[in-house]
């Protein structure tokens, strides 16, 4: 079998889930449904279903791409390897929601290989809600937690500490949302095999779209204020600030020459920037950035009620 192979049947894999992303979530709106918009470019192809406006979901993205072609220095930069060509798979997708109480979530699972034989998976999946929601927060870390503790109890404390220091805002001091597992360069072997890692990613993908449509059940018919949409602006700002000058995703698919309508539909409908915009003491808007930081144990965490 050429070395590539493997890569196409991984993308086979992340393309069937797809689909199944997208009917379970226009279920859940029950009014949005996805477009799907279909793409090719020289390194590869890809389909990006998005939906906009539906009844609950502003703006929702699901994303497959299979890209293949030669390593460039600042491909080898980004990637810190050496070889000729490479192969790239993978599945991504965000929501935005209309109501402020719930929450942005994002998830991508991926697979690279080399033409060196260097292959490795990454992923994860993260919450950013704008207010948070403390036992749904710590419902949505547990459920990671059990997918990760059927493949090996190791993944999900190095996994949420991973996604605590990568979803962090240097520029700003605090996390991106309250973060989840996120895991790169994880490479094959006799422990956890090929076979094995995609397992793991599908199962995450899988799992992605009813954990939101249990969000969506709990707080899409909560009663908000022009004042709670305001502060979504804000938070959503945070969020196109990570994208842009953090996010590897964003980089290799700009750099690699992916398409750029695609790479961009994790960016929000409508987001906002107020100067210094501080919330006040002791409000639900405080109350969220008190926990946008690093090294909270939400599978231990006690409180005897949400925020809100």
């Amino acid at each position: 079998m050429e070395l590539f192979e493997h890569a196409k049947e991984i993308a086979n894999t992340y393309h069937s889930l797809q689909k199944n992303i997208c009917l379970i979530l226009e279920h859940a709106d029950a009014q949005g449904t996805f477009i799907e918009h279909p793409w090719e470019r020289s390194v590869g192809s890809g389909m990006t279903c998005v939906m906009q406006r539906g009844k609950i979901i502003e703006k929702a993205a699901v994303n497959f791409s299979y890209v293949r072609g030669s390593m460039t220095p600042a491909l080898s930069k980004i990637l810190g390897e050496d070889a000729e060509s490479y192969v790239a798979t993978g599945l991504s997708s965000i929501v935005h929601a209309m109501n402020p109480f719930l929450p942005a979530i994002h998830m991508n699972v991926r697979y690279f290989l080399l033409d060196s034989g260097a292959e490795w998976f990454g992923g994860g999946i993260d919450l950013t809600p704008a207010y948070i929601d403390i036992p749904q927060t710590i419902d949505f870390h547990r459920k990671l937690k059990s997918i990760c503790d059927g493949y090996n109890r190791e993944f999900y404390p190095v996994f949420k500490e991973w996604a605590d220091d990568y979803f962090f805002l240097d520029h700003r001091d605090e996390t991106r949302g309250v973060g989840g597992i996120f895991f790169d360069r994880q490479r094959p072997d006799a422990k956890m095999d090929r076979k094995r890692w995609l397992s793991f990613t599908a199962e995450l993908a899988k799992e992605y779209p009813a954990i939101y449509t249990r969000l969506i059940n709990k707080n899409a018919e909560k009663n908000f204020s022009q004042e709670n949409k305001t502060w979504q602006k804000i938070r959503r700002g945070r969020y196109v600030e990570f994208n842009l000058v953090y996010d590897r995703g964003t980089r290799f698919g700009l750099e690699s020459g992916g398409n750029t309508e695609s790479i961009l539909t994790s960016m929000p409908p409508e987001a906002g920037w107020e100067f210094n915009a501080m919330p006040v003491a002791n409000t639900e808007e405080q109350k969220t950035i008190a926990f946008l930081k690093r090294g909270i144990d939400w599978i231990n965490y006690s409180a005897p009620n949400s925020i809100r």
